[in-house]
């Protein structure tokens, strides 16, 4: 087992050229495919290093997506469970309300440098829908998103605010209409269309090099909140945590805190409880095997087919898990945990009642977390990405739990 220690120079050696953290990433495509992940995979290489393309990623931060976000100390949430402070790294404050934007804006830059006019893309809860909608709109470019029904159903609002946006978004009507159906679509449709489109996914994963492009693109989370932290308080957290579903801005959050003498954490969702179906926790129950054109954890059954998932958040309820993250558990340097719906939505609640914040539901797992680290150390600090917003929820979140009146009736 590795410790922060051996985490100096993880950046200049993972991934590998071949796009594997060890034993997992790579890139199996369709033959028809493999030209164009090579070009993304070159440009990629060839504007990474320009100073071009990092100062102008680095204007649009500033003046387009609002960057720095904050990191917020909860106060009032930590004075309920002890001594141990609960800290956010505001990503819900971030354009468009999530952390998708860091990477979406990436890809799109990257997308005009390859002379691409289409973004194409499969979204979840609907937040890495509404972030490259965005890019598509600031760089000029068509957009299309592959949703499933199920998602469009519960996520409303960001179906609205892509298509006021100018997106295409076309519906998965296919098995579990949700998450994997979507990336399913958009594959196929990229198919079709990448002569003069780019799929731009959606977390850290697929085929190299996207794992290893969101995961960069993303890590200005970390960057920031490392900072943040120590001009706030003197020192390092004791621990950082963020939801784990791909795995973006969990991995954004991690890898500028893996050689550091912190504990990371990455949330999973337990979802109804451990049965299949009932939940996606692809790190607690799963196994090694490949999907979508990459090798990591996955949950599936004997014959290597994913296994139906389940979440109460439409962005953490896809049947595998970036590489890097399935490196970084094997390694020893991440713990994997859970978080069930019910611990997510109490979560949601307390922060709403005692900060004045409303999280994404599929935040509040990391924040879920946040809350039983503090009760069981009582003392020290813990440092959560709270990767988005809770608008596009409300509606959902009040149909089947109201305003939260059985949580504080306790």
């Amino acid at each position: 087992m590795k410790s922060y220690r051996d985490f100096d120079h993880y950046l200049k050696d993972f991934p590998n050229r071949e796009g594997y953290f060890g034993e997992y990433g790579g890139s199996f495509l369709p033959e028809e495919l493999i030209p164009a992940f090579r070009e993304a995979t070159d440009a990629y290489g060839a504007i990474c290093q320009s100073a071009q393309f990092i100062n102008e990623l680095r204007r649009i931060r500033k003046e387009f997506q609002g960057r720095p976000t904050p990191v917020y100390h909860c106060e009032r949430l930590s004075r309920l469970f002890g001594n141990c402070q609960i800290y956010l790294k505001r990503e819900d404050l971030n354009h468009t309300g999530a952390h998708k934007l860091n990477h979406c804006m990436g890809e799109g830059l990257l997308a005009k440098f390859m002379g691409k006019k289409k973004l194409i893309a499969e979204t979840g809860a609907g937040q890495h829908g509404v972030a490259l909608a965005t890019a598509a709109a600031y760089f000029g470019m068509e957009c299309d998103i592959y949703m499933g029904e199920v998602d469009i159903a519960k996520q409303h609002p960001n179906v609205i605010r892509m298509k006021m946006l100018g997106a295409n978004v076309i519906p998965v009507t296919h098995g579990l209409k949700t998450l994997k159906e979507a990336v399913d679509a958009a594959f196929d449709a990229y198919l079709k269309e990448y002569d003069h489109a780019i799929y731009c996914i959606g977390s850290a994963l697929g085929p190299h090099p996207f794992p290893m492009m969101v995961r960069d693109f993303q890590s200005v989370i970390g960057i920031e909140a490392r900072d943040q932290f120590c001009e706030m308080t003197g020192h390092l957290p004791d621990a950082v945590c963020a939801c784990v579903g791909g795995g973006s801005n969990s991995l954004g959050m991690f890898t500028p805190f893996l050689a550091d003498p912190v504990d990371i954490y990455g949330v999973e969702p337990l979802g109804r409880g451990t049965g299949v179906g009932d939940h996606a926790a692809t790190m607690q129950f799963g196994t090694k095997g490949r999907l979508h054109g990459f090798e990591s954890y996955l949950l599936q059954d004997e014959n290597g087919e994913p296994l139906p998932v389940y979440s109460i958040a439409s962005g953490l309820d896809y049947p595998g898990v970036g590489p890097e993250h399935a490196y970084l558990r094997d390694a020893g340097r991440v713990n994997y945990v859970t978080a069930s719906d019910d611990e997510a939505m109490e979560a949601f609640f307390l922060l709403c009642r005692n900060e004045g914040i409303i999280p994404a539901i599929e935040s509040s797992h990391a924040l879920a977390y946040a809350i039983r680290y503090a009760k069981e150390k009582q003392f020290g600090s813990i440092l959560v990405c709270l990767s988005g917003r809770g608008d596009k929820d409300i509606d959902y979140v009040y149909e089947n739990y109201g305003c939260g009146e059985k949580y504080f009736q306790k």
